[in-house]
């Protein structure tokens, strides 16, 4: 019988530690699975990184293929991630080198997991490649970490810290047309590592200018179109990290994005 426990042990031990983690469960925060039905679309290899990924090749765009962007070990866990590392970026040229996958999406629940290395580490999610959920240590305002890029305070008391790994979870739902007019507004609803941040959440415009995504020369990031855009991540020559990172295309019919754990 002690035999048998001890066999038994490791899989008791396993299924207590799972159990212990309700984020990863519920597909929200750190170490989160994806959702039936998401497509991984980062798992920190290079074949994915190739096979789902480009470059934008916007106004400022300075790189070539294939994708510079590096394969790095885990600084936590086992397993390799895909590290912001290109040189046409150096000094903060946001729009030389950022990267964004090569399906486009409207609606989408995402997953997306990172860590900055070092101080003042910055990138971005663009959500269609147009919206920026700002990546930035030491920034806690309204284009700091966690913040609808100029649209909202960064809820900073929620980033992990320095060499740590941090999640964000999005419901996405981009902008209504009619007749091409635009008639309602992109909106978003985040997790930022487990805990709800920002709740049916309008976004007025693309901020950046040209050189940051689709629509940033566009009547000042204002003139914003009905086209759908990639998941783009954003390389301004610092050390942030990326990994697990999942998209599940929806249709938010009834104009909300909020949802539960």
């Amino acid at each position: 019988m002690k035999t048998a426990f001890r066999r038994l042990f490791p899989l008791v031990l396993a299924a207590a530690t799972s159990a212990a983690m309700p984020s990863a469960s519920a597909g929200v925060g750190v170490g989160a699975r994806p959702i039936r039905g998401a497509e991984v679309v980062l798992d920190g290899s290079r074949k994915m990184l190739d096979e789902k990924w480009t470059y934008w090749q916007g106004p400022r765009f300075a790189s070539s293929m294939p994708i510079k962007w590096k394969i790095v070990e885990d600084p936590v866990d086992k397993g390799t991630v895909v590290m912001t590392d290109d040189p046409a970026a150096a000094g903060g040229k946001y729009g030389a080198a950022d990267i964004v996958t090569k399906k486009a999406y409207r609606d989408f629940r995402l997953h997306v997991e990172f860590a900055v290395m070092n101080p003042k580490g910055n990138s971005g999610v663009y959500l269609q490649n147009r919206y920026e959920i700002q990546i930035q240590e030491g920034d806690k305002t309204s284009h700091g970490m966690g913040a609808v890029i100029n649209e909202t305070p960064s809820p900073y008391e929620q980033f992990n810290g320095l060499g740590k790994w941090n999640a964000y979870d999005i419901n996405f739902r981009a902008a209504r047309f009619k007749d091409g007019k635009m008639t309602e507004k992109a909106k978003v609803t985040m997790y930022f590592n487990g805990k709800k941040v920002h709740v049916e959440q309008p976004i007025s415009q693309v901020w950046g200018g040209p050189d940051s995504g689709i629509d940033g020369g566009n009547d000042g990031g204002k003139g914003i179109t009905d086209v759908p855009g990639g998941l783009k991540l954003q390389c301004e020559g610092h050390d942030v990290r990326y990994r697990n990172t999942w998209i599940k295309e929806v249709d938010l019919k009834d104009g909300r994005t909020d949802f539960a754990k």
